[in-house]
């Protein structure tokens, strides 16, 4: 069953499903009651929760079409012996170039200089302070694949690189980047890029205290997910210029409501959630969950599990 793929084709998907002896159908969160039978659940964005679970008794697995769980509900899950499986690294090179494209667009001005053309005015003004990356220090939040290699592509541009990740071992942090506590990234750097999983512990982690830490008239660059970052923060920030730009991927409120308060700022650059698009990473986000699930149907151990399930995928086996 496939669900809320946004703007993917799941044709190919749904070709390598049937191959494998599924039966595929493609539906709408409020239509899962329809499709009790349902063994797999290949999700998009769409919360899957224990009522949703309920409405699905014969589920053993869930295949998300993004590195990010958090819109599957793993305790829930857990409960009832499901199998949870994601695509990592399928837009690594993606996001990450993403990241920077937003970073330089910000410290350049490239979207206001953009609009002063289209509006008939060539002249040599800025309408804010153009930065030479050399001067700055850029921090990156969270040191995974992406945010790994985030910082090999910003680092021949900027200064200094500092990171930041509690959670990623010794042993496989780059010897290049220096490791310092969240508190002296912030304090220490002109531009910040955010790369984490949205936990309960990343949720509202770039707050008002948190920008205040920062340099008066830095950069904030996010492409995880838009509830790390406190809007209502970040908009006073930039109107107090404790921030001069942000680039934001993702926002807590994808599509964001009409008079979206960020989006009537001159110095905010906003894109659609789209850091993970290209022609490569398409084809992926659309294989790899079909493969983790083929997998699971034949009592084999799926590519990319984040959650062990108890529930066989034998019975669905061709």
């Amino acid at each position: 069953m496939y669900l809320d793929l946004g703007d993917l084709d799941p044709g190919p998907g749904v070709s390598r499903l049937q191959a494998a002896g599924f039966e595929v159908a493609c539906a709408e969160l409020a239509e899962l009651g329809e499709h009790p039978d349902a063994d797999a659940l290949l999700v998009g964005y769409d919360r899957i929760d224990a009522t949703t679970l309920e409405l699905l008794p014969r589920l053993g697995v869930i295949a998300t079409h993004s590195a990010g769980v958090d819109m599957v509900d793993l305790d829930a899950c857990l409960s009832r012996g499901l199998w949870v499986c994601n695509v990592p690294g399928a837009a690594t090179e993606e996001v990450a170039a993403h990241a920077l494209g937003l970073v330089l667009a910000l410290l350049r001005a490239i979207p206001q200089h953009d609009r002063l053309v289209r509006a008939g005015r060539w002249e040599p003004t800025q309408p804010v302070s153009l930065r030479r990356p050399s001067t700055l220090t850029c921090g990156v939040v969270g040191m995974g694949r992406i945010g790994r290699r985030f910082a090999e592509l910003a680092a021949p541009l900027f200064g200094r690189i500092l990171a930041t990740d509690p959670q990623l071992p010794p042993s496989a942090w780059p010897d290049s980047v220096p490791r310092v506590s969240l508190e002296e990234l912030l304090a220490s750097s002109d531009v910040v890029s955010l790369h984490l999983p949205l936990t309960d512990e990343t949720r509202g982690l770039i707050d008002a205290q948190a920008l205040a830490r920062m340099p008066a008239g830095g950069y904030l660059v996010n492409v995880s997910r838009g509830e790390i970052v406190v809007t209502d923060a970040v908009e006073q920030a930039l109107r107090g210029g404790q921030l001069s730009g942000a680039g934001l991927d993702v926002l807590a409120e994808e599509p964001p409501a009409a008079g979206f308060a960020l989006g009537e700022l001159d110095d905010v650059v906003l894109t659609p959630h789209i850091g993970y698009l290209s022609v490569e990473s398409a084809a992926e986000y659309i294989s790899r969950p079909a493969d983790n699930v083929i997998a699971w149907s034949r009592g084999e151990r799926p590519p990319n599990v984040v959650l062990t399930g108890t529930r066989s995928g034998a019975r669905s086996a061709p």
